[in-house]
């Protein structure tokens, strides 16, 4: 590895969760990391967060930096932030938030590939997510290609990360001026897209500049990642019960030889069967949609 990938790291008020995330961190031998601890949202929040920063402070098994936010930025500008200072440090970075764990070997997969794909254009990201819902038929024991972004794991580069300063329904307004299928890896991204600010969620975001660059996510064939925060404190997992995990294998080798960039072809309908296909709206489509991104107007059904 010709230099240290840093894990950015991502806590609010979990302890019990981060605990479980710093212990597979240093089982996978994480040599850096960076930590963006959020402020209390409010004053009841305010003894757990305590705890998370006293945990953090304890950690000594490999080089850290911590940033205790004085206010509460929130799940998304706090990403979009710290990832954004951390890539003007670093040429590449991987992410995990303080609700997901990994089986040992995750970092060293996430590192290779980084390694490998670093001055591929094609490659805008690589996750140790997935999940059987949608693993394509054909995958067996390499890696695959798809054509959405994964918040759940995942690692990138500085080059990648240009455009995040535009927001989801920016992206959308710019693929629809290129005829590119705003729908095709599920309609869950359009409503995403729609209420990104609102609810200060940025995952959404990261998808859609992939799906204007026709970008690749690298996924394993068996996820190396779960997410432990299935539960009432959880951030970003509430509601998706669907996608928990009985269990994680061990890692898959990294391959001797690397996959080319190529998506998967049966990564997009995977995701409408699982996240919803077009809606059928009434005619003139364009004028439709976009005054339904404004929100002056919805999609309607056919009658």
């Amino acid at each position: 590895m010709s230099q240290k990938i840093p894990v950015v790291l991502f806590a609010y008020a979990r302890p019990e969760h981060l605990k479980r995330t710093l212990a597979c961190l240093r089982e996978n031998n994480v040599p850096l990391m960076y930590v963006f601890a959020d402020g209390a949202k409010t004053s009841d929040v305010e003894p757990r967060v305590r705890e998370v920063r006293q945990i953090l402070h304890q950690v000594d098994w490999c080089e850290i930096h911590i940033v205790e936010r004085e206010k509460n930025l929130g799940l998304g500008t706090s990403i979009l932030t710290g990832v954004s200072e951390i890539l003007e440090k670093h040429e590449m970075m991987i992410v995990f938030e303080d609700d997901l764990i990994c089986v040992p070997g995750t970092y060293h997969y996430l590192c290779a590939a980084l390694e490998h794909y670093k001055d591929d254009p094609r490659v805008m990201s690589v996750t140790g997510w997935t999940h059987p819902r949608v693993t394509p038929s054909t995958v067996t024991n390499q890696p695959y290609f798809d054509g959405r972004a994964e918040s759940w794991s995942w690692g990138s580069w500085a080059r990648a990360w240009k455009g995040m300063e535009q927001d989801a329904i920016s992206l959308v307004n710019s693929c629809i001026e290129r005829d590119i299928d705003v729908y095709r890896y599920g309609a869950d991204l359009m409503k995403m897209a729609k209420i990104e600010k609102e609810r200060n969620i940025w995952a959404v975001r990261f998808s859609y500049l992939h799906i204007f660059n026709s970008g690749l996510c690298l996924r394993p064939p068996h996820s190396m990642v779960d997410h432990a925060g299935f539960d009432e404190y959880g951030t970003n997992a509430s509601g998706q019960y669907k996608w928990a995990l009985s269990d994680l294998g061990e890692v898959p080798s990294i391959p001797q030889t690397w996959p080319p960039a190529l998506e998967n072809p049966e990564c997009p309908k995977l995701w409408q069967r699982e996240c919803g296909t077009r809606p059928t709206i009434k005619r003139n489509f364009p004028f439709n949609l976009m005054r339904w991104i404004s929100g002056k107007s919805r999609p309607v059904d056919k009658i």
